[in-house]
């Protein structure tokens, strides 16, 4: 492995989950699971409640090698698995859920989420979904907003990295990313367009606060954002990751692909955001072992081969920190086995039964 130098950029990530039941449906006991594990658990990364009984989250504290947020992420996913373990329950990191449920999740008896649920009705009821965010340390907002504008083009292939929703309610969706589908829905949720400036940034943010859009601006939904509570461009594109590595793997290509805007690299051609959409579309349903649309072209070129370019592109950021090797590695692996999505539909093939997924995901 390439050893890091002592300027690469800091990142966290964080990832969501469901908790279920022996069968794998939704439980109510997400709440109980965060608070067992929270006090039974070490002092490296925080846990946190979602916004519905049925999830889990956990994040973890600043890194600044692969190495160490691996070691986080396991960590997290083990104390939570533990504690859901000790109440007759399942940790499940799919971001759809996987059985049909009959009954609406409950929402988590917090006063925001609780106003959430009023506001926007089916739409909070309904999106049940799981993701994983990316913080990625930068400079201030204004940086920021140039950085976002680079990274644009290159997130339906991050999105491909990470899917792992291609089983949903009982059957097969069709798609590799089918939270990507349902999270669209949020009136905030999707690509952002490309920015003239800060202040532009602002002045939407702005105008979804008048409209009621969003309530606040945690519900900035953009696939990639600002972060309001940290000097942070943060990634809101991926799935939750089948596996602490995957979710590794896409942290890295997004702290290289932030590292090599702020050196300078030249931005690609304007895109619009009506095509990046159905890009988006496009790579939610193709997944890492399908086809991508690539960020130059336009064309559609085999997933493996697009984030095979954005490695030679962030390369020698990449390298400067410690994580070219874990990256080709990681990609090779998702070549030969595929990813989340693709083992959740092998699962399923064998009997078509969404039971036998959670069985795979949850680990026996």
């Amino acid at each position: 492995m390439n050893e890091p130098t002592g300027d690469a950029l800091t990142f966290g990530v964080e990832e969501e989950f469901f908790v279920v039941d022996r069968r794998g449906q939704l439980s109510q006991a997400g709440d109980d699971v965060v608070d067992a594990a929270e006090a039974a658990g070490d002092d490296q990364g925080e846990l946190q409640h979602e916004l519905t009984r049925s999830q889990a989250e956990a994040a973890t504290d600043v890194c600044r090698t692969h190495g160490e947020a691996l070691r986080q992420l396991r960590g997290l996913r083990g104390e939570l698995d533990r504690a859901a373990r000790r109440r007759g329950c399942r940790l499940l990191p799919a971001a759809s859920p996987l059985l049909f449920e009959e009954n609406p999740p409950v929402i988590t008896p917090n006063p925001r989420y609780e106003r959430m649920a009023e506001h926007f009705g089916a739409t909070a009821r309904t999106s049940l979904t799981c993701g994983c965010h990316v913080h990625v340390a930068i400079p201030d907002k204004e940086a920021g907003v140039q950085v976002l504008n680079h990274v644009r083009p290159w997130l339906p292939a991050l999105l491909t990295v990470t899917a792992n929703s291609a089983i949903s309610d009982g059957y097969d969706t069709g798609y590799c990313s089918w939270r990507y589908q349902q999270w669209s829905r949020w009136p905030s949720a999707g690509p952002p367009p490309r920015f003239a400036s800060l202040d532009e940034y602002e002045s939407i943010v702005d105008a979804w606060l008048r409209a009621g859009s969003i309530l606040d601006r945690g519900m900035i939904y953009w696939d990639v954002r600002l972060s309001d509570r940290q000097p942070t461009l943060e990634f809101r594109i991926a799935d939750v990751a089948a596996t602490p590595e995957d979710a590794v793997l896409l942290a890295v290509l997004a702290r290289g692909l932030v590292a090599t805007a702020l050196a300078g690299d030249a931005p690609l051609p304007h895109l619009p955001n009506e095509v990046l959409r159905a890009q988006l579309w496009r790579a939610s349903r193709e997944g890492v072992t399908g086809c991508c649309p690539h960020p130059k072209s336009g064309d559609l070129e085999p997933s493996k081969v697009v984030l095979d370019a954005l490695v030679d592109l962030t390369a020698p950021a990449l390298a400067a920190a410690g994580d070219l090797d874990f990256a080709r590695e990681g990609l090779a692996r998702l070549a030969t086995e595929g990813g989340g999505a693709d083992r959740q539909r092998r699962r399923f093939a064998e009997r078509n039964r969404g039971e036998d997924v959670v069985d795979l995901l949850a680990g026996e």
